[in-house]
Order: structure tokens, then C-alpha cells, then sequence
């Protein structure tokens, strides 16, 4: 741990289309405010919708890419290859709204770095990514561009109408911004197509502080969950969208053939449409498998704005699990797995290629599987559950695995670093240990 002395302290702006709920992207920025402020910054934030402290944020509906314009316009741009120019006005026009309010953000609280949260980075909101570049730009802000999917890795931005606003800003290549990304491909394919250079960061979790789970939670959040003491609980904590591959989780089930097994998804459907989720319920429907939804929003467990949230976070479901599924088509990185890791679960994992080339080489204990169930790897779930041994052996290595390499220390040393690069050697020598 370290300690900054107040005349270095900064004031840290986060940028995003949205800060609230459970999404990877909110998680991760709630994980870097709590290392910035343990480091004796102050942060602020700035998005369309929000679940952070009114005294310290700025909420900008607009900014949101479920804003009524902005779903006018995405409409207009994705699938399309050619743009009216009516679309080019209304783009125009909602971001130069943007930039004042951004400029607003900077002056209100007095922001001395920016951290844009994957803003800058896959086009949900082409307007806000326009108005951060060009703010940025015009003011010279130091920035830190964090990104967690890039718009060349969805087919859904494959076809559009706005390549020439892609090029500007998702991302920009400008001076005084440090580019950070999640993973080895997405480094490669970013300088690759950009020439930006850019950092590893990878998704962090507070391994040094052990989570503590009270004996009375789990019973008690079970039972208000509708599970029965002697219940299998299988737990799919990922927003339900088709790349996270919950149909394997399905099968899975199915295939351990015992009513005692029920899958839990612990997050909302919406962000990508309602389709897929209905698809689910009929397939899980068809194969006798007992699929549980949460039907309440879960909070943000590491947002400590202490603003009125909903009761339930992830911090509560995941005791609640005996088992976590994890069978994903793709991932820039993985928070979920990080979070199994950390409540001490033991994980079914598809290989995808992030994990392949990123986290398998640190030597987890797993069972995975490659693009497909097969009946060996379900014989191999059915012995892991079979033995608390076995359990406990994985859990507590794969815990020991990740605090090396995914610590918060990890995302200390980098971003003293990052400091040190923007606000230059006297940052560097005020800082001493505690």
C-alpha cells in the first residue's frame, strides 16, 4: 500500500456511457476508483446513467446508449453502409451537447486526469466517443483510455455507416493518452490497426482482502431464493447475452441427470435484446432443467458511494453457489472467473481464446471444456461435486494463482506508473511507503 502526499493528490474523472449495475465495464471502474482513492485520489464521474454518490458525479441522460436519440441513430448506422445526412446532423448536433457537458464535468470537479471507460472504445454511443476525443484533444487532459471490447471484435459493428467516426475516436491516437487493454490479442490487433502502443491491465479483484462470508448468509440467501438445504446450485454469473454460451450451462445440468441440480443466472437480460433469454427459458423448458432468474437488479458490490441500492450483490449470490459455470464463446478477459476464483468455487470453463492465451498459462485448476460438452467432462463435474477434498485442493490454489497475478498490487504498480508517466518525477519521489 502506498501513500500520496496531499499536494500530489489528483482528482480522477471516469468517463462512460454507464456507470450502475453489474456490468463488467462498471465493476472494473468501481475496482480502479477504490485502488485511486487507496491511493489518496479523489474520483468523480460522469455518465447517461448512474448509481454513484450525487456529490461526486455528473449524470448526463443523453450520455446513456439507451437514450432515445441514440438508439435513433444506431439504428441509422449499424447494418448500413451509407448515412443520410440527417444522421450526420443529429450525430453532430448530440455531440457538441456532449463536449459542454464534459467540459462542465472537468470544471465543476476540477479534473486533472481522465479515465474513459471503454468510451473511447466500442461504439454503444458514436457521439460521446466524438465528444470525449475532441475534448480531450482541444484541452490536452492527461487520459487513460481503459478498454475492454474493441468495435472490430463484434459482427455487430461489422457493417456501418460510420467508419470515418470510428477511425477519429474508437480509439483516438492522440498525444497524452495511455491506451490500456485487457489482453495480449487486443494489444496486438490495437497497435495493428492503429499504431497505438497500449498496456496489459488485466481484470483485477482484491485477492489481498479475502472475502467473509457469514455462516447464517448462505442458508438464508438460499432459502430466499426458493432452494431447497440439499439443492445443487449452479451458478452462471454473467449478464445474459449470447456470447457468454449459457446453453452449454443448460446442458450441463441436464446431463448430471438429478433433480437436486439448479441453475442460477444471476443477472438481467436486456443490453442486447430480450430474444435470447426467452430462447433459454423454452430450451431449459424442453429439458426438464430447473432455470432460476434473478428477477431483481444486483448492485455494484465494490461501489461504496453508499447511494440507495438494491439489497442483493454479487457478494451475496456467489456463497450461495456450489458450483460456478463459466462456458463462454468469448471474453476480453473474464470477470466472472476472477470472481469464482475469489469465493472459492470450483468452475467450468470454456476455453476461449482470451483464457487460452492469457490465464491458462498461470496453471488454474479447471475443468474445461472446448467449444462443446463432452460426457467425459460432465463424469468429471460429477467427481469434483462428489468430493469436498478434491474442492477445497482447487479452490485454494486457484485463489493462491490469482493473487499473484490479478491482485490489486497488480493495478497499484501500474497505475503509479501511469502517474508518474502524466505528472512527471516529483509525483514519483512525494510518494513514500506506509
Amino acid at each position: 500500500m502506498i501513500r500520496i502526499d496531499s499536494t500530489v493528490k489528483k482528482n480522477i474523472g471516469f468517463i462512460s456511457t454507464r456507470f450502475s449495475g453489474t456490468d463488467g465495464v462498471t465493476l472494473e471502474a468501481s475496482k480502479w476508483a477504490q485502488v485511486l482513492k487507496d491511493m489518496g485520489h479523489a474520483c468523480y464521474w460522469f455518465a447517461g446513467q448512474l448509481d454513484k454518490d450525487p456529490a461526486s458525479s455528473m449524470l448526463v441522460p443523453e450520455a446513456f446508449f439507451q437514450d432515445e436519440k441514440n438508439i435513433w441513430i444506431n439504428a441509422r448506422i449499424l447494418g448500413h453502409k451509407r448515412r443520410d445526412h440527417t444522421v450526420t446532423d443529429t450525430i453532430q448536433d448530440v455531440k457538441n451537447r456532449l463536449k459542454k457537458y464534459i467540459r462542465e464535468f472537468i470544471q465543476r470537479f476540477n479534473i486533472d486526469l481522465i479515465i474513459a471507460q471503454n468510451a473511447l472504445t466500442i461504439p454503444m454511443h458514436v457521439p460521446l466517443g466524438m465528444a470525449v476525443t475532441e475534448v480531450i484533444a482541444e484541452t490536452q487532459i492527461p487520459t487513460i483510455a481503459h478498454h475492454h471490447d474493441f468495435y472490430w471484435e463484434r459482427t455487430r459493428f461489422s457493417v456501418n455507416a460510420v467508419n470515418d467516426y470510428l477511425r477519429m475516436a474508437f480509439p483516438p491516437n492522440l498525444p497524452g493518452m495511455e491506451h490500456i487493454v485487457i489482453n495480449s490479442a487486443a494489444q496486438e490487433e490495437l497497435a495493428l490497426r492503429t499504431g497505438c502502443s497500449s498496456i496489459i491491465i488485466p481484470n483485477i479483484l482484491n485477492f489481498e482482502n479475502p472475502p467473509r462470508v457469514s455462516s447464517s448468509t448462505r442458508p438464508a440467501i438460499r432459502a430466499e431464493l426458493g432452494f431447497e438445504k440439499d439443492d445443487i446450485v449452479f451458478l452462471q454469473p454473467t449478464r445474459i447475452v449470447q456470447r457468454k454460451g449459457i446453453e452449454h450451462a443448460l446442458n450441463l445440468v441436464r446431463e448430471l441427470d438429478t433433480p437436486r441440480c439448479k441453475l442460477l443466472i444471476s443477472h438481467e437480460a436486456g443490453d442486447e435484446g430480450y430474444e435470447y433469454a426467452e430462447w433459454l427459458k423454452r430450451e431449459a423448458k424442453d429439458m426438464g432443467v430447473d432455470l432460476r432468474l434473478l428477477t431483481t437488479s444486483m448492485r455494484d458490490p465494490w461501489n461504496d458511494n453508499h447511494v440507495k441500492k438494491p439489497a442483493r450483490s454479487l457478494l451475496d449470490i456467489y456463497p450461495c453457489a456450489d458450483f460456478v459455470t463459466y462456458p463462454s464463446l468469448y471474453e476480453g478477459f473474464g470477470n466472472a472467473f476472477l470472481e469464482a476464483v475469489y469465493f472459492h468455487k470450483p468452475v467450468l470453463i470454456n476455453r476461449y481464446a482470451t483464457f487460452v492465451r492469457d490465464i491458462e498459462p498461470k496453471g488454474f485448476d479447471l475443468i474445461a471444456m472446448d467449444g462443446f460438452l463432452t460426457e467425459k467432462t460432465v463424469d468429471q463435474v460429477r467427481s469434483v461435486l462428489q468430493s469436498p477434498q478434491r474442492i477445497e485442493r482447487m479452490v485454494q490454489h486457484n485463489f493462491n494463482v490469482a493473487a499473484k497475478h490479478y491482485s490489486y498490487a497488480v493495478l497499484r504498480r501500474w497505475l503509479n506508473t501511469l502517474m508518474v508517466n502524466f505528472f512527471g518525477f516529483e509525483f514519483d519521489c512525494m510518494m513514500q511507503p506506509r
